[in-house]
């Protein structure tokens, strides 16, 4: 499950890691390799756990692995239902394969707590007796002025495990604000766009073309607004589309943690919940740009110092929101063009050419038709920490790929288009839905009933002690928990909770107060409107 590599850097280190997990995928999730030599390029993303960092017992495990560089327009996204993934870059499918292994992580711990009530299997060889998960743990209990234990009520449960941090190790730089320099830097004048005058207000886009909308400026082009929210690149000739791009993306994490609306409900926002720090090849890291994009004293300094819910006392070391700032860390250049031989070539200009430019080798800068970025997606997560027997991970791929690099498979699938390999995004279902798509990731939440969740005692609270206060501590506990679980309907109920007590609430704030500070940010509504029966097969009811 995990390694200890030593010899070299923590940023080098996470490097091999999440490279070697890669390099053990099928030949069917790795870009093409043509005859002639040439290759698709792809951007990687890989999420990487590190336990007691800076101490002689620190070990890395590789949480996901992740590839991908294409997003849905704007019109494809009403039909989605709840089935495709609308963005499909390397770095948001390893957001969502960590909520994934998240939500995972929590049942496996939910069900192993009803086999074992003691913490652990009597049965079982004293080394192979396992107390708790390494990654998540129940939160503590508070304790009375008295010096007696009580529950804490406040909803959600887990938290990460105090000496665990997150890293994100990507292969080239985040689309958007950050990398503005670099691609400024492959014109044939490095000089940035001054700001005239005469431009004024951001230019129209095609979004401005529908009522009421604002505008999103394409992710390659007016060099000269710096620190604005983008959409994702697309060639010049495809339709737009509204996905904010990974630059603004990881922004608004700085303040929502890496948590998502389903894992937020199950584990608390603590400083570890957001990531520590991002690590690229040195020449994919303008520091310029990722000071604007990500510093204190960048486009995000508005919210230094604020916190959600706002009474909370400002705390490090306190669950809550707050704008939390993350390193950027580099690896050098050449150890990583030794790792990655689909790395997008550096002679590609920006902004992008058209469909027709790229093919014509007469255009200056034009790259080979067999040059272009490759349509499969790759997503391997790894396993929970125990076996959880549920009908929601039969379909993990995990046979196809039980173990990578010693690590159990929890979930390995190639993904086109927004969905698993042979279907059609056209005509979503169930089926063809990956496992990170809103409707299977809710499904997965549900799947963690809100009964379960309660457990007959705290882990500090001894049961031979007090039967009868187990009793009453689990009806707290349930009680708690269905409050904040209402009957909802839709994705879009669940997903803006309309009661002020909810916890998710509190989250919807906070994401509220950052897209105001990114200025520019469009919603890509019009998924929202389904339920879960969109995942019952047609073809199942009919008998």
């Amino acid at each position: 499950m995990s390694a200890d590599i030593s010899g070299s850097s923590l940023p080098s280190r996470i490097a091999s890691l999440v490279h070697a997990h890669f390099d053990a995928l099928p030949t069917r999730s790795k870009p093409t390799i043509f005859p002639d030599g040439s290759r698709e390029w792809i951007p990687m993303t890989g999420i990487v756990a590190v336990k007691g960092e800076n101490t002689p017992s620190e070990s890395l495990t590789c949480i996901s692995v992740t590839t991908g560089a294409k997003c849905l327009p704007a019109s494809h996204i009403p039909r989605c239902r709840g089935l495709v993934l609308h963005d499909c870059h390397a770095e948001i499918l390893a957001i969502r394969a960590f909520n994934y292994w998240l939500l995972t992580e929590c049942n496996s711990v939910l069900f192993r707590e009803k086999q074992f009530p003691n913490g652990h299997d009597n049965s079982a060889p004293d080394n192979e007796k396992v107390s708790g998960s390494p990654f998540i743990q129940r939160r503590k209990l508070e304790e009375n002025e008295d010096g007696t234990s009580k529950l804490r009520t406040e909803w959600p449960p887990f938290e990460l495990q105090p000496d665990i941090n997150i890293y994100m190790y990507c292969t080239c730089a985040p689309c958007g604000d950050a990398s503005m320099e670099l691609c400024m830097a492959a014109q044939e004048d490095a000089t940035p766009w001054e700001v005239l005058q005469q431009e004024g207000p951001l230019p129209k886009s095609q979004d401005a073309e529908v009522p009421g909308a604002e505008t999103l400026l394409d992710g390659r082009a007016h060099f000269s607004l710096l620190g604005v929210v983008r959409r994702k690149p697309a060639r010049m000739d495809a339709e737009s589309t509204r996905s904010k791009s990974c630059s603004d993306k990881l922004a608004l994490r700085q303040v929502s943690s890496l948590l998502s609306c389903n894992t937020s409900r199950l584990v608390a926002p603590t400083e570890n919940a957001y990531l520590a720090g991002l690590i690229l090849p040195e020449d994919e890291i303008s520091q310029v740009g990722c000071d604007r994009s990500f510093g204190e004293n960048g486009r995000m300094q508005a919210l230094r110092g604020r916190s959600w819910p706002s009474e909370t006392k400002f705390q490090e070391s306190t669950p809550g929101y707050r704008f939390r700032s993350f390193q950027v860390l580099s690896v050098p250049s050449e150890e990583v063009a030794t790792l990655w031989p689909f790395a997008k070539q550096k002679s590609v200009p920006c902004p992008a050419l058209s469909l027709e430019q790229e093919g014509d080798p007469s255009t200056p800068g034009a790259r080979s038709s067999k040059s272009r970025p490759g349509n499969v997606s790759a997503v391997w997560i790894l396993a929970p920490s125990y076996h959880h027997p549920s009908a929601m991970t039969m379909d993990s791929g995990s046979k196809s790929v039980p173990t990578l690099c010693r690590s159990k498979t929890g979930l390995y699938e190639t993904i086109i288009n927004g969905v698993k390999q042979g279907n059609r995004a056209s005509s979503p279902g169930a089926r063809g839905a990956s496992s990170l798509s809103r409707a299977k990731l809710w499904a997965l939440f549900r799947e963690i009933s809100p009964a379960s969740v309660p457990r007959i005692y705290p882990a500090d609270f001894p049961p031979a002690e007090s039967l009868a206060g187990a009793a009453e501590i689990e009806a707290s506990h349930v009680n708690t928990v269905q409050h904040h679980m209402p009957d909802i309907t839709t994705y879009q109920d669940f997903k803006n909770p309309s009661s002020l007590e909810d916890p998710l609430h509190i989250r919807m704030q906070a994401i509220g107060d950052a897209k105001l500070v990114l200025k520019g940010w469009v919603p890509n509504s019009g998924d929202e409107y389904w339920a879960l029966d969109v995942l019952v097969d047609p073809k199942k009811r009919k008998r």
